[in-house]
């Protein structure tokens, strides 16, 4: 499993969201500026976590995003889920119920599935806030296994 810039930049535009959450939007070209993506690019990432449900837009002078809820209620999956869809490290395992002509034979299945739960829960251990207080930096939200 590969995470795309698109991931990577939706991670980076949430985090800059919550740091600079004051109750006012915070505007496109302010977070291009701060993290150095084009607003042409953060303009496709936005739509998708609007859609998503994880910002909302505000028209007008004053228009820019905002959070839709607090940074301690986002987890990295969420994000990541809405710009890269699930996280699954082999494509026989994007249905339910597997359609993969070997999967009852298939001695790797349990690993990738392990691999998956395993990512799944670390993504979903880590919260918006997390990244987003400097004060963590040292790791301390660190996953071991």
């Amino acid at each position: 499993m590969k995470i795309s810039s698109r991931g990577r930049y939706a991670l980076r535009f949430m985090i800059d969201l919550a740091q600079h959450e004051t109750g006012e939007a915070v505007t496109l070209k302010e977070v291009s500026t701060r993290q150095e993506i084009s607003v042409k690019y953060l303009e496709q990432i936005v739509t998708l976590l609007n859609r998503g449900g994880l910002i909302r837009s505000v028209r007008g002078n004053q228009g820019g995003y905002l959070l839709t809820r607090p940074a301690k209620a986002y987890t990295v999956g969420d994000i990541l889920r809405v710009v890269e869809g699930d996280l699954f490290p082999v494509a026989c395992m994007e249905n339910e119920p597997n359609q993969c002509p070997r999967v009852g034979v298939c001695k790797t299945i349990r690993f990738w599935d392990g691999l998956y739960k395993a990512v799944n829960d670390y993504v979903d251990s880590v919260t918006l806030a997390d990244l987003a207080d400097e004060d963590l930096q040292d790791g301390s939200w660190a996953y071991s296994i």
